[in-house]
């Protein structure tokens, strides 16, 4: 049984504060490596949720910098620990190129909001000042179930009310072609391979907003060369760009280094 994203959690606000991140330029990507100690100038870390414990976030909060924490939200992946706690009536296709890893029903939101919900009180546990949900595109992808752009964004709004309801700042993953229509609701935003791809002119609404845009570019499609001359002169004021490795394992490369 389907059940309405308004149905399954109580009426919006007042929310508590929380940290709109607006002036950080400096944002460090790492899901593949544990981070040992805090890097000079950093002022954001995006972390993965379950691999990253508290004494991490706690280490790296007394150093000045703010730290997000990395789920997805929009699939299911086998070797996370709540992974049996997906029905088998919300996993669909395959999702190309990630082994072990499903889309999800987004419109079955009473089933997926325990489990989701859980990962954020997780998040606020652990003492993360925001997240990152991935995978919240997948109407624009072969999911296996007839999701259109209005199941989207209303998954998308409850997951940032959701995020909010907890004090905790929360980003748009990729899913730029509704950014107009979801900035009111997210705090800031991560791009994959906007450069690569022709299509970071979507992201103009956070933009103009004055929310950070962090647009990740990979190795496999500019060299370090390339990336300087290329992408960085080409960057719009606010689009905080930065080349990484697939893995995310730390490694990167500013326009201003």
């Amino acid at each position: 049984m389907m059940v309405s994203v308004a149905g399954c959690s109580p009426p919006p606000g007042p929310f508590p504060a929380r940290w709109r991140p607006q002036q950080e330029t400096v944002w460090l990507y790492q899901l593949s490596e544990p981070v040992k100690a805090p890097r000079a100038g950093v002022q954001v870390y995006v972390l993965d949720l379950f691999d990253t414990p508290a004494e991490t976030v706690a280490m790296l909060r007394q150093s000045g910098a703010r730290v997000v924490a990395y789920f997805s939200a929009g699939s299911w992946e086998e070797w996370r620990p709540d992974a049996a706690s997906y029905p088998a009536s919300v996993l669909g296709a395959a999702y190309e190129g990630w082994p072990g890893e499903r889309w999800l029903d987004i419109r079955a939101v009473g089933v997926l909001a325990p489990i989701l919900t859980a990962r954020l009180d997780l998040a606020a546990q652990k003492g993360f000042d925001g997240v990152d949900p991935d995978n919240v595109d997948g109407y624009t992808n072969q999911t296996g179930f007839g999701l259109t752009a209005a199941h989207q964004l209303a998954f998308n709004r409850w997951l940032a009310q959701e995020a909010h309801r907890r004090g905790l700042a929360v980003g748009l993953k990729n899913d730029p072609e509704q950014g107009a229509e979801l900035e009111p609701d997210f705090d800031f935003a991560v791009s994959e391979s906007c450069f690569a791809g022709g299509w970071c002119d979507l992201w103009q609404p956070f933009l103009r907003a004055g929310k950070p845009v962090l647009a990740i570019e990979y190795t496999d499609a500019f060299t370090e060369t390339a990336f300087r001359q290329q992408v960085c002169p080409a960057r719009p004021a606010g689009l905080h760009v930065v080349l990484c490795r697939r893995e995310l394992d730390g490694w990167g490369v500013r326009c201003d280094e």
